[in-house]
């Protein structure tokens, strides 16, 4: 068996406005130890935490990246770190820990390593001195059943495991179903924009379980816990949301902003907590030839995602279809947040359902006859007998395009046969003449025939403009 093991250095002082790590630096984490166990996990499945150390059994995994060398040459150089860390290794667990305790001991044999570097002999420390016994060989040629008697049994099972008699039982690292981070302020945050930089610890964090999980996420919520000694509320939250999953933390950044822009706090911030609400798979990206084809700046649906949280959902509006054949109400104005994730989930759908859906629709499309400007409202046409006016007399080129909808609500029923007709001073325009209900079914031929001169109508209307 090969054992590895890690521990993230101190992080290096940064200057209080640097946001983003310079040179190449690792990013600032909020838990280090945790996201160098995620980082790990996709060199081996045997991970395991001991005090302020990661323990990583490679054995088994040496073949899968061609021996030994290949493979901490990936985990050492290939790979960039998530945190800066010092390393040794062992034919043990313990030994490998016990050697990263001071650079001296790396190549130190086991017999030669100092007793404090045995986790379970530190207890005992002070009286195995006094018998002149500091090392693991001292400890180990003491008589066993004299060493269980005055210092119990599991210092004799840990070092055993440590030179390989019994075997290593560990808690496993595992990497968790929903990220969660808890952030401790340094000082205490009066304005909400100002959470934007311990914001990015968590940010940080929250990348590298993406990275290990190879998802993207859709909807997370920022925590934050208050003074609880100011008389208001203790806790306040912010949830982002985006239109497609991503592990874009810039962008995930800058919306925060955005919106913390918006946020009054009623009492200084303590705490930060970040969790994710929703995340999804990333689907494979296709990479293109040529370096000039990658695309620059952010996308569409990043823009509308920080304009409306910049000037407010109300404010960014975009045009939705709507299953309704009535004209007024195919389309509807909705904010551009909630209509982008209607349209990247429509992006999203494959297969020959789908296309038989957009070929549907086309064919719809260029059936019916719909102008290029609708009013509003529709405006009452004058009449001269039974025909209509504007300004003066109409001539009817096609129709009827006969209409029923909302007959499930008596005061939205529209019964409309609808006419392409021809004005001298307007052009072409888009007519309708409303209908009583009970006259005739959508599908009589004579009742079609007939609809030019039915004395039961009840007006004529003008309701689109053909450019």
């Amino acid at each position: 068996m090969h054992w590895i093991a890690l521990q993230p250095l101190p992080e290096p002082s940064r200057p209080a406005n640097d946001s983003t790590p310079g040179d190449g630096a690792p990013p600032a984490l909020v838990d280090a130890l945790s996201a160098l166990g995620w980082w790990a996990l996709q060199f081996t499945p045997k991970v395991a935490r001991l005090e302020d150390a990661l323990l990583l059994e490679v054995s088994a995994s040496e073949r899968l990246w061609g021996g030994r060398q290949p493979l901490l040459r990936q985990i050492f150089e290939s790979n960039k770190l998530v945190a800066p860390v010092k390393y040794a290794q062992g034919a043990t667990s313990l030994i490998a820990f016990a050697r990263l305790q001071a650079e001296g001991l790396v190549r130190t044999l086991p017999d030669d390593l100092p007793l404090v570097a045995l986790v379970a002999a530190r207890p005992h420390l002070a009286t195995l001195a006094r018998i002149g016994c500091t090392q693991w060989g001292q400890l180990r040629a003491l008589p066993r059943g004299g060493v269980a008697r005055r210092f119990g049994a599991p210092l004799l099972e840990a070092l055993d495991r440590a030179y390989g008699l019994q075997p290593d039982l560990y808690p496993w690292l595992v990497l968790p179903d929903v990220f969660e981070a808890t952030l401790e302020l340094g000082a205490q945050v009066e304005t909400a924009p100002a959470l934007l930089f311990g914001a990015r610890r968590l940010f940080n964090q929250l990348q590298v379980w993406l990275q290990m999980r190879h998802s993207g996420v859709l909807a997370l919520e920022l925590m934050w816990t208050m003074d609880a000694r100011r008389d208001t509320a203790t806790e306040g939250q912010l949830v982002l949301r985006t239109a497609e999953p991503t592990g874009d933390m810039s962008h995930l950044q800058r919306l925060l902003g955005e919106h913390l822009a918006r946020v009054t706090l009623p009492a200084p911030v303590l705490y930060l907590r970040l969790r994710t609400l929703e995340t999804q798979q990333l689907s494979g990206e296709t990479a293109a030839l040529l370096p000039d084809e990658r695309p620059r700046g952010d996308s569409l649906q990043q823009l509308l995602e920080r304009l409306s949280a910049r000037l407010g959902p109300q404010q960014v509006l975009q045009l939705q279809a709507r299953a309704d054949h009535r004209p007024e109400r195919m389309q509807v104005w909705q904010p551009a947040s909630s209509a982008t994730q209607l349209i990247a989930a429509c992006e999203d759908k494959t297969g020959a359902r789908g296309l038989k859906d957009i070929k549907h629709r086309e064919n719809l499309q260029a059936s019916a006859l719909y102008p290029s400007w609708l009013l509003a409202s529709p405006l009452k046409l004058a009449l001269r007998g039974n025909s209509p006016l504007y300004p003066g007399p109409l001539t009817l080129l096609a129709g009827p395009q006969r209409l029923e909808a909302g007959w499930w609500v008596a005061s939205d029923c529209a019964l409309r046969d609808y006419f392409l007709a021809r004005s001298e001073q307007m052009g072409l325009l888009w007519i309708y003449r409303e209908r009583l209900a009970g006259q005739g079914g959508a599908g009589s031929r004579a009742e079609g025939e007939a609809a030019r001169g039915a004395e039961a109508d009840t007006g004529w209307y003008l309701h689109g403009l053909f450019a």
